[in-house]
């Protein structure tokens, strides 16, 4: 008897697969060695030990010390010391410079005079305050993961506005600070002008590049005082980073350092940074943009910061950002091309000989004209 549609429905055919069939308890793996496989197991899930990066960014390396340079050498024009410039220039982007000639009593009187700027009670400070309308003023620096404030900052330069609005927060002591630090930086210019003359003459001329220097990228002499707290780690990330960063602020040729009683001195670059010991009385010369670009990015441009451990009192250093007024390479110019000019105002060029032989010729034939005529 046929089955209607309707009751083939109600009973439909299971087509589940069969449960697996169950494995007897003595029966071998088909791996010949369990041993084999379990050591192999075991080193390929092996979780590596990865060794993460220090907290200080990027590492540090320690030197003995960049070469130590008499500034009457370099004056002189010693191969000797110009090379160890060069070579030191090129490797970690700064040297040391002594017998500079600048008074001892006019560093101090500077110094001293600084340290009344940091005295600005907070509130007055903020009136006075970095910004990008202002680029000179007051700038704090911040601790790391809510710790108090480890350093302060100050850019001074010969504005007539930084002048007026600190006059209106410091009265009293502005001026004097003024006149003391007017007098350190003409001392500070003219060294920082022997040095660019000798780096002319023996390497940048040589360059490609040794005509880029426009007056765009001159800003003047701007100097930074720095106050440096008692015993600040000298590996903080934060201010690693921080130094790289603030160091693309001012366009400059070099930067001279007075760090006097510091134990240590850090060059920062995008390589990484070094540590070394300075000298004492020594001034720290490291290497600016504008010495970047005319040599074509062989010397390159670096970031310093002394680091005052284990003082009982508080430290000020100070950053010189020298660009002379007329570029390296107009004033070193003007003095090695003197004499080809002197020897060009002396030579009589080919049309004004054609000339004067036409004047001649002219005055010959009314000479002749008039004999004739008289």
């Amino acid at each position: 008897m046929a089955m209607s549609p309707e009751h083939m429905s109600e009973n439909p055919i299971d087509f589940r697969a069969p449960p697996p069939s169950p494995i007897a308890s003595g029966r071998r793996s088909t791996v010949t060695n369990d041993d084999i496989l379990t050591e192999f197991l075991e080193h390929s899930l092996r979780v590596p030990d990865l060794v993460l990066p220090d907290k200080a960014f990027p590492r540090q390396k320690f030197i003995e010390s960049p070469p130590v340079i008499d500034l009457q050498s370099l004056v002189s024009k010693e191969s000797d010391s110009i090379s160890k410039i060069l070579d030191s220039l090129a490797g970690i982007g700064c040297f040391q410079l002594v017998n500079h000639k600048i008074p001892g009593e006019t560093i101090r009187a500077a110094l001293a005079a600084a340290t009344g700027v940091f005295w600005v009670p907070q509130e007055k400070k903020a009136a006075v305050t970095r910004s990008l309308e202002r680029p000179f003023g007051f700038e704090e620096g911040h601790g790391e993961e809510g710790e108090s404030d480890l350093s302060e900052e100050f850019v001074w330069c010969r504005d007539e506005g930084l002048k007026l609005e600190m006059e209106g927060i410091w009265p009293v002591g502005y001026s004097n600070f003024s006149q003391k630090m007017e007098t350190l930086l003409l001392d500070i210019e003219k060294v920082a002008e022997k040095i660019l003359v000798a780096l002319w003459e023996n390497s940048l001329r040589k360059s490609e590049y040794g005509n880029e220097m426009t007056q765009e990228q001159e800003v003047g002499s701007v100097c930074c005082l720095y106050k440096h707290s008692r015993n600040v780690p000298s590996d903080r990330w934060y201010d690693v980073i921080r130094m790289l960063i603030r160091g693309t602020d001012y366009s400059h040729a070099l930067c001279l350092h007075l760090c006097d009683g510091s134990s240590e001195f850090h060059v920062y670059s995008k390589k990484g940074w070094v540590s070394f010991t300075p000298e004492k009385d020594a001034l720290i010369i490291t290497v600016g943009d504008q010495i970047q670009a005319l040599s074509g990015g062989h010397y390159k441009h670096v970031i310093g910061r002394p680091i005052y451990q284990d003082e009982k009192e508080d430290s000020i250093s100070m950053a010189f950002l020298c660009s002379p007024p007329s570029s390296t390479t107009t004033t070193t110019t003007t003095t090695t091309t003197s004499h080809s000019r002197t020897n060009k105002d002396k030579t009589i060029s080919l049309g004004q000989q054609a000339l004067a032989a036409l004047i001649l010729t002219l005055i010959y034939q009314l000479f002749v004209y008039i004999c004739k005529k008289f």
